[in-house]
């Protein structure tokens, strides 16, 4: 009897033992796996661009989802209570990194998480949204890359489709920062170039195609910035300048790949690749995110769409022709 028990109290040590590794190993696994919160503000083209980038480059350096790391991906629809709900989420979490994309997000995560850091991208400016101190040195827990536009190459492309143009369009929210900082430098453009800047304000996607067709038959062109309301609802703006023959530049490729006439923007997939590159310097331990720069990408590209020239009845340039990097036949 004294045998048995002994025997029992041995297996009942060895499988306590046991339960321990398993447990210490599993742990161990999971202080290895990379927690990473994704935020975006809404769906469209440029933006998944952005962080399909970002997952990319991870991977390629050996971060592969599922193995060790997990992305916690959350989409706001547009809506700023739901963002700010994502942020308190995250921070409940403890992440090891959270990727913020476009600038309402950013400062909804700003706002709340401060022991984590946070990368940015798609944000116009981080400065003037209260990101960082300075691109140079953000002193706080972010950075990343901004994708400020070069307003003055726009309107270049606007004067080439239209030279009589005299009256600009220009279609945004004016709730979005980023937005109102772009329409702001538009405006200091035009002024320089004897324009007339006119502008129709949505704040939410559904009212996107009412004020572009509060425009129609008060403007030469219509210009969209990389606005996050209006860019997801892009088809509106289109609809508006096809039927009433009005050149649409955009801020962004994929609104010219939707269907709108030309852009000089940049690549946001590779934005979101050089985004990644910057994670993997403080994933590492090689960098920090208080001293790291905010990044910009210096190289831009002349996209254009022919059909959308031909529905909105304008003629393609030689110049923009011979000069593109890419033309949508």
């Amino acid at each position: 009897m004294e045998k048995a028990r002994s025997r029992g109290i041995y297996i009942f040590l060895i499988a306590i033992v046991v339960a321990l590794v398993v447990f210490f190993v599993y742990q161990g696994q999971q202080d290895d796996n990379l927690q990473i919160g994704v935020i975006q503000i809404v769906e469209h083209p440029a933006l998944d661009g952005a962080r399909q980038g970002f997952i990319d480059i991870l991977e390629e350096n050996g971060y592969v989802e599922g193995e060790n790391v997990t992305y916690d991906i959350q989409i706001a629809q547009g809506d700023m209570s739901t963002a700010n709900t994502i942020a308190q989420k995250f921070d409940s979490q403890k992440l090891d990194l959270v990727l913020a994309i476009a600038t309402p997000t950013a400062q909804a995560v700003a706002n709340v998480i401060d022991d984590t850091p946070i990368l940015i991208t798609a944000v116009t400016d981080p400065v003037d949204a209260g990101l960082v101190e300075t691109a140079e040195k953000p002193n706080t827990n972010v950075t990343g890359t901004s994708d400020m536009q070069q307003m003055d190459k726009q309107f270049d492309l606007i004067r080439k489709f239209a030279p009589d143009a005299k009256n600009i369009g220009v279609v945004y929210n004016a709730g979005e920062a980023n937005s109102v900082l772009q329409v702001n430098m538009a405006k200091e453009i035009a002024d320089e170039l004897g324009m007339t800047l006119i502008e129709a304000s949505a704040d939410t996607s559904a009212n996107v195609l009412q004020a572009a067709q509060s425009l129609a038959g008060r403007v030469d062109a219509i210009y969209v910035p990389t606005d996050n309301t209006v860019v997801s609802a892009i088809e509106s703006v289109i609809i508006v300048a096809e039927d009433n023959d009005i050149p649409l530049i955009v801020g962004e490729e994929g609104g010219v790949r939707a269907g709108a006439l030309a852009t000089v923007g940049i690549d946001y997939y590779e934005l979101g690749r050089q985004t990644g590159r910057m994670a993997l310097k403080i994933i590492k331990g090689e960098a920090q995110a208080e001293t790291m720069p905010v990044e910009t990408q210096k190289d831009t590209r002349l996209i254009i769409n022919a059909n959308a020239a031909e529905a909105m009845g304008v003629e393609i340039p030689a110049e923009l022709r011979d000069t593109a990097f890419e033309i949508i036949e």
